[in-house]
């Protein structure tokens, strides 16, 4: 990816593809979206460059209580759905020690279970049966 590569392999696999994982799909899918926000590169504009708030805050100031840092923070950064980046403390109390796979083990069940998926269109259901009756038409000749 870090290399301009636009496709990934293998997410849920385990044991070079011969097993399949939701619990390790899940995770996949936080490791993805990770590595897609850092290969998306930083924002550099007036905006994010923020001179003026430098020039309010002034050197040693606090940056962090600023509206405007929190505005870039939350469309700059990546917000993992599973992974925790809490203070180990934080992280005890929120999960009661639960590790990654079970948190993972418990979300694919969470999904499976209340997931539901859109209808297809009924214009593009027709056009795809409209596809499957003409290759089976092709293929007996």
């Amino acid at each position: 990816m870090l290399a301009g590569a636009n496709a990934i392999y293998g997410a849920g696999m385990l044991e070079l593809g011969q097993t399949f994982s939701l619990e390790q799909l899940i995770i996949d899918h936080d490791i993805i979206a990770m590595c897609r926000r850092a290969t998306k590169g930083i924002s550099v504009n007036d905006d994010t460059l923020a001179t003026d708030l430098i020039k309010e805050v002034g050197v040693g100031g606090n940056f962090l209580s600023k509206k405007h840092t929190l505005q870039w923070m939350d469309a700059e950064e990546s917000f993992p759905t599973l992974l925790n980046r809490d203070m180990r403390g934080t992280w005890e109390k929120k999960t009661d020690k639960k590790d990654l796979a079970y948190l993972a083990y418990q979300k694919s069940k969470e999904i499976l279970k209340t997931h539901q998926v859109p209808p297809i269109d009924k214009d593009l259901l027709a056009s795809m049966e409209a596809i499957v009756k003409e290759a089976d038409r092709a293929a007996r000749g």
